[in-house]
């Protein structure tokens, strides 16, 4: 029996008693529990894109109801995030943890069991929130489970590769599923994996609580504001304008909170700095393009061109494929000279990219689609790295969480917002609207674009 003494040592690490280790805790066995759940919630960020028609065939509901698939996860993502950093903190990491890949898990099941469209969305709103709750919780285990910086940043830097991958295969895997199993598939695999990861989580070390402060009524009110702005571009008419009314009065109401609180979920004194603005903006314009264009593509290939599930899936492996490694060297390049030049190089390959699609019509090859998808893609990987630099270099040490938090809840709203646009745009006229979708991508990338080359600060300063 271990002596009181022993448990007490063995609550002791370098991640200044963060966990509690076990007999058999090795940091490679949190790590590969941290990056499944990671990998997992990403994955459900692209994956349904290519099964929608499927799911449209089966369900109804029509292009809104297609959009609301795709958003009610990727809004209930965003709009939570603020938050679940806070809430893992005071349940402890692996707590909080197991708590969302459990929830994340049974609703994954209850999306493959919906019997109506209504029943799918609002699973797909529990599978966000639950992903709320893993992403935060699953970096903090990967912080604290290494005790040696170098390792640690490795560590991390191979949990964010892991992400970013799970989220280009998306497509992928969802064309591969669809088509070997049906649309229900894309989500029951979801069940051994959430599984796994909880096996692994059994083994890793327990985390400890600490007192972390929660903006609730900051919380409430961003809920219900990005639910009343998606729903006004998504249904749009006379509901649609209400809707938009209240999106409005929210977001006056949410800065007016924002200032009182004593710890805001959004501390609106950061966008002060303008190298904020720029690395929000630039997150977000890479959102509305990535998002946006599989949405619009995986309905193209299918719906227009007549394309298989699968090979629709296939369609976006070369993009996909080069996403990983483009991060790689915009890193590299990053390190070398600064965040600015591969911003900036990224940002304008993105837009000559979505440019290029505009050539793309119903009887243009799908193989040439398919390349013609890769720079913008190859863009936005490029630019994602240093702009993630730049947003953590104006920061101070101790708000670097909060700021990451911030800069991931901006992407992921823009991408469910540009789903809601592009949606609308199509649905008025599918080539016209893919167009107009696209030339909106390109204009908010020559935005940024600007924004990025008159960033104040050091164009060289080293990553």
């Amino acid at each position: 029996m271990p002596t009181d003494q022993t448990r007490r040592t063995a609550r002791l690490d370098a991640g200044k008693g963060e966990l509690r280790k076990g007999p058999s805790h090795t940091p490679a066995l949190t790590l590969t529990a941290a990056l499944l759940g990671f990998a997992l919630i990403t994955l459900d960020a692209s994956v349904v894109n290519v099964a929608l028609p499927a799911i449209g065939s089966a369900l109804g509901g029509g292009l809104s109801g297609l959009q609301w698939t795709v958003d009610a996860y990727t809004l209930a993502f965003a709009a939570l995030m603020l938050s679940t950093g806070a809430f893992a903190d005071r349940a402890g990491a692996s707590r909080a943890y197991g708590l969302g890949i459990a929830v994340f898990t049974l609703a994954s099941a209850a999306c493959g069991l919906a019997p109506t469209l209504p029943v799918l969305i609002g699973a797909r709103v529990v599978q966000g929130a639950a992903a709320a709750v893993v992403l935060p919780a699953s970096l903090s285990l990967v912080r604290h489970a290494y005790a040696d910086p170098a390792q640690r940043a490795k560590a991390v830097a191979l949990w964010g590769a892991g992400g970013s991958v799970a989220l280009a295969l998306g497509p992928v895997a969802g064309g591969a599923l669809t088509a070997a199993w049906d649309w229900r598939g894309i989500f029951f695999i979801n069940l051994p994996l959430g599984a796994v990861a909880l096996l692994l989580l059994v083994r890793a070390p327990r985390s400890e609580r600490r007192p972390a402060p929660l903006d609730l009524p900051g919380q409430l009110i961003a809920v219900v504001t990005l639910t009343a702005l998606t729903f006004a571009v998504i249904e749009g008419g006379t509901t649609g304008l209400a809707a938009f009314a209240v999106a409005l009065a929210g977001a006056v109401l949410f800065v007016r909170v924002e200032r009182r609180q004593a710890h805001p979920v959004v501390p609106l004194g950061l966008f002060r700095d303008r190298a904020v603005r720029v690395s929000v903006a630039a997150g977000a314009a890479c959102s509305v393009a990535f998002y946006g264009v599989v949405f619009v593509f995986s309905l193209f290939f299918q719906q227009v061109q007549g394309r298989s599930a699968l090979y629709t899936g296939l369609l976006f492996l070369p993009m996909s494929g080069l996403i990983g490694v483009t991060n790689v060297v915009s890193g590299k390049l990053t390190a070398r000279h600064g965040p600015r030049l591969p911003m900036l190089i990224g940002q304008a390959l993105a837009a000559a990219g979505l440019l290029g699609l505009l050539s793309v019509g119903s009887g243009t090859p799908a193989v040439v689609v398919a390349v013609l998808l890769v720079p913008m893609a190859l863009g936005c990987a490029l630019t994602v790295p240093p702009l993630t630099v730049v947003m953590m270099e104006s920061v101070p040490a101790e708000r670097a969480g909060l700021a990451a938090g911030v800069l991931n809840a901006a992407r992921q709203v823009a991408g469910g917002l540009g789903i809601a646009v592009f949606g609308a745009l199509v649905g008025g006229g599918f080539a016209a609207g893919m167009r107009a979708s696209l030339t909106l991508a390109a204009a908010l990338f020559a935005a940024t674009l600007v924004l990025s080359f008159r960033r104040a600060g050091r164009p060289a300063s080293r990553a």
